[in-house]
């Protein structure tokens, strides 16, 4: 999965290692038949990639809808969670994204964002937080429903 769309994975035999999209494929280019670890540790090194540039973009573009709120935009960390999409700390002033979110459609992505910016204003998940987190994201239960789908 990548983006809420699925791909098949089809392997290729090459000089370098590479990972790649192509027409419904997911292309891995391997110098010769590689292990379930090589073929995992590849996908996930490509996914954190991804989702690095993923999400720097649409922070900036979460954070800039909710310029009015006057909420800064902090450092966001990307790593593999368990149990969350995200989380925002109040000590380290840092968000927290579950790298699974690249296998997510972009609605969902930006959902998680504007939920952990939210907590910058609101501690906790009261009707206050959900108020604030309905003016950003209108269909915020339709899309926090289908993230469980990518977990």
């Amino acid at each position: 999965m990548y983006q809420g769309e699925a791909f098949r994975l089809e392997f290729t035999t090459g000089v370098r290692r590479s990972l790649r999209l192509h027409d419904g494929l997911m292309i891995l280019t391997v110098p010769e038949i590689p292990s379930e670890e090589t073929v995992q540790r590849m996908i996930d090194s490509w996914y954190r990639k991804q989702a690095l540039l993923i999400v720097k973009e649409r922070s900036i573009e979460c954070h800039r809808r909710m310029q009015d709120e006057g909420i800064p935009l902090p450092p966001i960390t990307i790593r593999s969670m368990k149990t969350r999409w995200g989380s925002y700390s109040y000590q380290t002033r840092r968000i927290t994204l579950n790298l699974n979110l690249v296998k997510a459609p972009p609605a969902s992505l930006d959902y998680v964002i504007c939920h952990e910016l939210c907590h910058i204003k609101v501690r906790h998940h009261g009707p206050d937080f959900w108020r604030m987190v309905r003016r950003y994201v209108p269909d915020y239960l339709v899309v926090s429903r289908q993230l469980k789908l990518y977990s």
